[in-house]
């Protein structure tokens, strides 16, 4: 028989292959779920809670997995440097962290009441190398081996200032800084506060200095006892003050009241001092109830923030105590 003669092969399924054509209509059988799947991502989670309720049962609790971000939190803590600026930090219960010795300290009655204090409320002491100190409080800073770790500084509110001063009974004697940049003078200040019976320092929220650890330390403690207050806007607190019966004296060298002629100082008074350079901005000069000089040989051209701060505050403290 010829190629031509033979009879075509017919398509479709041959004999014995429909065991094959049924398999594959069956398919491999219904999708797992998603949990179930040990490469999928709720596969993962599902194995991750499996073995922590595992290990609760033994006694043993993980920290079951989570996603961490990573912190972007700034740290604000300030370094308190200096023995007598630390103990007095210390003494007056100011919040601490941590407190940082250098190594191979050389100990005095400062150091020993230091760690005397330190030790009673639990503080952590942290000892490091004189250049690790060198490094954490400046190299203008002079540490004398000691340094207190602190939080951000927490101010006062000026009008809640005023009020717990009155509270007490006491006749308000306040500082307010217009401008003042220098961390020094403000640490002067304070320290002039405390000396001569102030109750609280006022600085402005903008255009000024605020309490840092140079502040900290020319102050030589005494931010931890007179407490200073921020303004959001210090004419506007001005304003507030006066309409609370307080006097606003502003210190100027120009001024048309000469400060032994002063009669309002056994009042309830804040003192104004101006920035270095420009002295009190005209806002604020125009608020002051009088300009005061303060009277100074005409060799010398000005006084300081903290130096015109500190006469002014005793002159008054003189005639209070009158």
């Amino acid at each position: 028989m010829s190629k031509s003669q033979r009879s075509p092969r017919k398509k479709g399924p041959q004999k014995g292959t429909g065991g094959h054509g049924r398999k594959a209509l069956e398919g491999k059988g219904p999708t797992p779920k998603a949990e179930d799947r040990s490469w999928h991502v709720a596969g993962k989670r599902k194995s991750a809670r499996e073995r922590f309720e595992a290990a609760a049962q033994k006694g043993r609790r993980p920290e079951p997995p989570r996603h961490r971000k990573p912190s972007s939190a700034k740290d604000d803590s300030e370094l308190v440097t200096g023995r007598n600026s630390v103990l007095e930090a210390l003494r007056t219960k100011t919040p601490a962290t941590t407190l940082i010795l250098a190594a191979r300290l050389e100990m005095d009655e400062r150091v020993k009441e230091i760690l005397s204090i330190a030790n009673k409320r639990g503080l952590p002491v942290l000892e490091v190398m004189r250049p690790e100190l060198d490094r954490l409080s400046g190299h203008d800073a002079v540490h004398q081996g000691v340094a207190l770790k602190v939080p951000p500084y927490q101010y006062a509110h000026p009008i809640e200032l005023l009020e717990q001063i009155v509270d007490r009974q006491q006749t308000p004697l306040l500082v307010a800084l217009d401008g003042v940049t220098d961390p020094r003078n403000l640490g002067a200040i304070i320290r002039s506060a405390a000396a001569f019976g102030a109750q609280g320092v006022i600085v402005p929220q903008r255009r000024s200095v605020g309490v840092t650890a140079s502040a900290w330390k020319t102050s030589a403690g005494a931010a931890a006892r007179v407490p200073v207050a921020m303004a959001t806007n210090l004419t506007t607190t001005l304003k507030e003050l006066k309409s609370q019966g307080v006097f606003v004296i502003g210190l100027d060298g120009d001024g048309d009241v000469p400060l032994h002629e002063l009669e309002l100082a056994e009042g309830p008074l804040v003192i104004v001092v101006g920035s270095e350079g420009k002295g009190l901005s005209r806002l604020v000069a125009e608020t002051c109830d009088a300009i005061v000089s303060i009277p100074i040989s005409s060799a010398t051209e000005s006084l300081n923030a903290g130096i015109a701060a500190s006469v002014t505050l005793y002159e008054v403290a003189k005639r209070r105590a009158r």
